[in-house]
């Protein structure tokens, strides 16, 4: 105890005789001590001012990050939000464009129309059948065809008050008679399926069948209705010829559908000839 308080008052002392000797110097002298201390202190000075800024500037940083984050957020939102109205804007123009040609269909078609949304599909049965919001309220019948401005879809299978169900061209149980433009040759549509039946991206091949072997058909020839069976009016478009075979027996066309069968929204079922004054 007596070693340490001997020590503080020495290290007191000697403390009180530098303030002493400093302030009994001359004017000169003082400034040199003064000049002294401050070059010991400067760099350590200097350092704790170059740590202080470069603290200042790490924040800045962080905040000026943090603000490009947030607008470079916004502005991504503000991107998605455009993508979504403009896709929904193409998705009116396609309605509208849409909705225009089958209007104009219904007024110059020589059909009685009745215009049907599709409001039932099942990927169980996609290319098979569709369910219309248009029953017998709507004088809509069995057997009564179903188109669209493109061409043939199928033909009403099932009928209730208010809804029915369509049994598609792409169906193998739907079989149509079918002639080829600017010919004689006339023969049966069929569907052969391939691939599951439940896969709704694998198209049915469409093809006309007991044709002439040697019939002189090309790709890009259509085929309509015929007539014959008398459930599908003569003249409607089926789709066109992509590929004609000589087979054993009789010829073969496969056929590329005219109507869009995995994306039908609109359609029209065919009630009768405009100027009839009974039905189908």
């Amino acid at each position: 105890m007596n070693m340490n308080r001997r020590a503080n008052l020495i290290a007191t002392g000697v403390f009180i005789a530098a303030v002493v000797g400093i302030i009994l110097l001359s004017p000169r002298n003082r400034q040199r001590v003064q000049s002294a201390f401050l070059g010991i202190v400067a760099p350590f000075l200097r350092r704790g001012s170059e740590v202080d800024s470069r603290w200042k500037s790490y924040k800045a940083g962080l905040k000026k990050l943090d603000e490009l984050e947030w607008d470079n957020q916004r502005l991504k939102v503000e991107n998605d939000n455009l993508r979504a109205t403009n896709q929904a804007l193409r998705g009116f123009e396609a309605d509208n464009i849409r909705m225009k040609s089958a209007l104009g269909y219904h007024g110059n078609s020589p059909f009685s129309l009745v215009p049907a949304r599709v409001i039932g599909r099942s990927p169980s049965n996609w290319w098979s059948t569709v369910v219309i919001d248009k029953g017998t309220e709507d004088l809509i019948q069995r057997e009564m065809p179903v188109v669209t401005h493109d061409g043939l879809v199928g033909k009403v299978v099932t009928v209730d008050e208010q809804s029915s169900i369509v049994l598609l061209v792409s169906d193998e149980n739907c079989k149509v008679a079918g002639s080829v433009e600017a010919t004689k040759e006339q023969g049966i549509v069929r569907v052969e399926v391939r691939g599951k039946r439940t896969s709704n991206n694998i198209q049915p091949t469409m093809t006309l069948n007991f044709l002439s072997r040697f019939a002189p058909l090309h790709p890009g020839q259509k085929v309509f209705t015929s007539g014959a069976g008398n459930v599908y009016p003569p003249g409607i478009l089926i789709g066109e010829i992509v590929e004609f075979k000589s087979r054993e027996l009789d010829g073969q066309a496969v056929i590329d559908p005219s109507v869009d069968i995995a994306a039908l929204a609109d359609v029209f079922v065919i009630t009768g000839m405009k100027g009839s004054t009974s039905n189908h």
